[in-house]
């Protein structure tokens, strides 16, 4: 369902009934909605499942200005989206990228959030010297992708440390990853970096304490310094614990989609 907001498309799947309550999942860089297939299918019997892809991802529309991705601009996209599809409370689940923009919007607007659910986030760098150094580095990172295309950068993105362990995973799923990601514009994968990357994020730490809601934060084991960040922001939050799964990294839904979609049915049930 493609969904006009503030001058942009979003492309939005939406599964399950509209009558159930809803919760919103929100993909990692390069990702889009169908890395929540399994997720979905989990979900959609007792709930509104809805799916988006994000400004510059997917079938989403792709703006030219870098400054249209900004947190700002993109937590205010989503409350347009749920007033739009009339959800007035939601649960909200975000992966890397996703769950900066989940953690972002839950703690502008925490009255339209149930629970936040966050996979492999983190709320931004706490130092100023720390997001000079990032942002240098995501401004590298986008010219590499406008200048040699997208291939040459999933080529390089595939074999980041922070994705090694999905060297485990069978040679279809890779190939599905793969392909997703190719598919991306590299206008919209660029001005990502650049306007919401982490250096560009502005930092929420000082935030975590006044969210008020149950918060689940997951890491994989094997992704340290995740762990570490989900560990620190357990124990600033009033509401949340930590699950962290052993034989997974970064992408804990992808690598472990039975053990991922058991763990976020299982908080959500406890919710009720």
């Amino acid at each position: 369902m493609l969904i006009p907001v503030d001058k942009v498309t979003y492309n939005v799947e939406i599964a399950g009934k509209k009558e159930n309550p809803a919760i919103i999942l929100l993909h990692g860089f390069t990702g889009d909605h169908t890395t929540w297939k399994n997720l979905s299918n989990a979900l959609k019997p007792t709930l509104q499942v809805v799916s988006v892809d994000l400004l510059g991802h997917g079938k989403t529309d792709s703006p030219d200005q870098f400054d249209r991705y900004r947190m700002e601009n993109a937590t205010r996209d989503i409350i347009h989206l749920m007033d739009l599809l009339q959800i007035d409370n939601a649960h909200l689940l975000g992966y890397s990228m996703g769950g900066r923009l989940a953690l972002g919007t839950a703690t502008l607007y925490p009255n339209r959030f149930k629970t936040l659910i966050l996979e492999s986030a983190s709320p931004g760098l706490k130092t100023e010297q720390e997001k000079i150094a990032r942002m240098q580095s995501d401004e590298s990172l986008a010219t590499r992708i406008l200048e040699q295309g997208v291939e040459n950068f999933v080529n390089y993105w595939e074999d980041i440390p922070l994705f090694q362990s999905q060297k485990r995973l069978s040679a279809d799923i890779q190939k599905q990853i793969r392909s997703q990601r190719l598919q991306n514009d590299p206008n919209g994968l660029a001005n990502s970096l650049k306007g919401f990357g982490t250096g560009s994020q502005p930092s929420c730490w000082h935030k975590l304490q006044e969210l008020n809601i149950p918060v689940l934060l997951i890491c994989g084991k094997l992704d340290e310094k995740f762990c570490k960040i989900a560990d620190e922001m357990n124990r600033l939050f009033p509401k949340s614990k930590t699950v962290e799964i052993k034989e997974a990294g970064h992408a804990i839904h992808v690598e472990e989609p039975d053990k991922f979609d058991t763990i976020v049915k299982k908080f959500l049930i406890e919710q009720d």
